[in-house]
């Protein structure tokens, strides 16, 4: 099964701190996190938050997950 374009270049990430961002960021959920190079080099991470809408926040906030590709593409069908 191929990536949708909606999927596609998509990662996900979890919380692990949320301070500074309480309304829109909760410890321990999975988000989903969208390509944006500018602001990596910048130390930020482009996420999807609570408002459904992508935002960008410290880096630091987030860990990447490695998911098998399965999974992967479920959560991200669902997000």
């Amino acid at each position: 099964m191929k990536p949708s374009k909606k999927s596609a270049g998509r990662s996900l990430v979890v919380c692990i701190e949320n301070e500074g961002y309480a309304a829109s960021l909760e410890p321990r959920k999975i988000y989903v996190s969208v390509p944006d190079e500018e602001a990596q080099k910048h130390g930020l991470l482009r996420v999807i938050d609570e408002s459904g809408e992508d935002y960008l926040y410290p880096k630091t906030l987030f860990r990447a997950l490695e998911l098998p590709p399965p999974v992967k593409r479920a959560v991200l069908a669902s997000a």
